[in-house]
């Protein structure tokens, strides 16, 4: 398994650098095979790319990781209803189903099932077939919906079965009743109640589109909910399937501990999502509230200086807070991201941005940027090169001046005597950081 890891990490090594892929490696292998990710795989993807699909979980397993993984059939039911002559009718976005319409659904959820874990066989991964079993229902309203089950509880024998020998569940939304009347369950509703009872590190949804999207139709890179939610639920372009798709997110996040997380992405960038800290697809988090202090006494100074030394791995100067006049500093609530900003010659300066290792590749520290520019019209600061930050700093930058020690980036400068008073005082400005 090891010269596997090696060689998996080989492989990668172009979506990520070594560490990053090493370092989620060590946080997942870390954690209860149950708790590290619930993937929840729609039918479209089963029909158009499962191919890619296959290959992705077949990685996760190569590198000594067990996904549970839960799917829908959606498309292919529509087409087999539609080749046996039933009428799709939908109430309240639940499919109506009646006795005809389920054992439909009963023959194409195995079906699909069935496909998707002998793909996984086919290529040497372990994965087990789990149909029923696992979601006891009561009819949900069986005037308005017929045999449509709400999941009351969630068994997890059998998945529990298959982690135990490295075997990757594969679980149809299909549950029964107390008196064993098999339902039908819609395949969102049936992974949330899993994620529920689960509480995993990762809730995984693979589809098309890779992402939730904005209003320019590009992928949304990461979500801190609890800085930006009601921002985003105001926007205009944030049309009504992607708005409920966020207040579900939103409110499943809520029932899980704060290091859940979602990835939305397609089932090719799966690895890339997972394994670094760009991602590729859209990461939504609870998050933490960031907070605005305008002096030193306002803050808890030695877990300050914890974080900064660990985002940076360098020691933080014994007398920083004494001899570093605060202009405002933006920390979040459990001190794992901080910016502090000091006041040059009037224009306010980034002196330090950290975010914790365990931080790194939620969007924490993105978030904590956001609110710190959104008070902040003006901003010079500088990076080491070869600073694996530096491509968001140009992001973010109207101008960037590189140099051999440092690179000096800025933004709202609009006259060349701040720009170079910026320059000039970022290559003169003594180092802080020791090591």
């Amino acid at each position: 398994m090891n010269a596997t890891r090696s060689t998996i990490v080989r492989l990668l090594s172009n979506i990520g650098s070594a560490k990053e892929l090493q370092q989620y490696l060590k946080r997942f292998s870390r954690l209860d095979a149950a708790r590290f990710a619930v993937v929840k795989v729609g039918g479209a993807i089963l029909r158009d790319d499962l191919e890619a699909l296959v290959s992705s979980l077949s990685f996760l397993q190569q590198v000594g990781l067990t996904p549970i993984v839960i799917h829908g059939a959606g498309p292919q039911l529509d087409a087999r209803m539609a080749e046996a002559g039933i009428v799709k009718r939908v109430v309240d976005g639940l499919r109506v189903t009646d006795a005809a319409a389920l054992k439909i659904v009963r023959e194409v959820s195995q079906q699909q099932n069935l496909r998707l874990v002998e793909a996984l066989q086919a290529q040497g991964v372990r994965a087990t077939s789990v149909i029923t079993g696992v979601f006891e229902c009561d009819l949900l309203d069986a005037e308005r919906f017929g045999l449509v089950g709400k999941v009351g509880r969630v068994q997890t024998g059998s998945i529990r079965a298959a982690l135990s020998v490295g075997s990757i569940p594969v679980i149809a939304s299909l549950g029964e009743t107390g008196g064993g009347q098999i339902v039908n369950v819609n395949a969102d509703f049936a992974a949330n109640e899993l994620v529920k009872e689960l509480q995993p590190y990762k809730i995984v949804f693979l589809t098309g589109t890779g992402g939730l999207l904005d209003g320019g139709g590009e992928i949304i890179d990461s979500i801190n909910l609890s800085t930006e939610y009601e921002a985003l639920m105001a926007q205009p372009w944030l049309h009504s399937g992607m708005k409920l798709k966020l207040e579900q997110i939103h409110d499943l996040l809520m029932q899980l501990p704060p290091s859940s997380s979602v990835s939305i992405t397609r089932p090719d960038n799966l690895a890339k999502e997972l394994f670094t800290h760009r991602g590729s697809g859209t990461l939504v988090r609870r998050g933490e509230q960031v907070r605005v202090a305008s002096a030193w006494e306002e803050m808890d100074l030695a877990r300050l200086r914890r974080l900064i030394e660990s985002g940076f791995g360098r020691s933080l100067a014994a007398d920083y807070f004494e001899k570093t006049p605060l202009h405002r500093a933006y920390v979040s609530e459990h001190y794992r991201a901080a910016l502090i900003i000091t006041l040059e010659n009037g224009i306010p300066h980034l002196d330090k941005f950290a975010v914790s290792d365990d931080a790194q590749g939620e969007g924490l520290g993105r978030a904590a940027w956001q609110v710190m520019r959104a008070r902040t019209p003006q901003l010079f600061w500088r990076a080491r090169r070869g600073n694996p930050v530096n491509d968001f700093y140009v992001e973010e930058a109207d101008g960037c001046l590189k140099g051999e020690r440092w690179n000096v980036f800025w933004y709202g400068l609009v006259d060349w005597d701040s720009i170079r008073f910026a320059v000039d005082h970022c290559r003169a400005r003594p180092a802080t950081l020791k090591g």
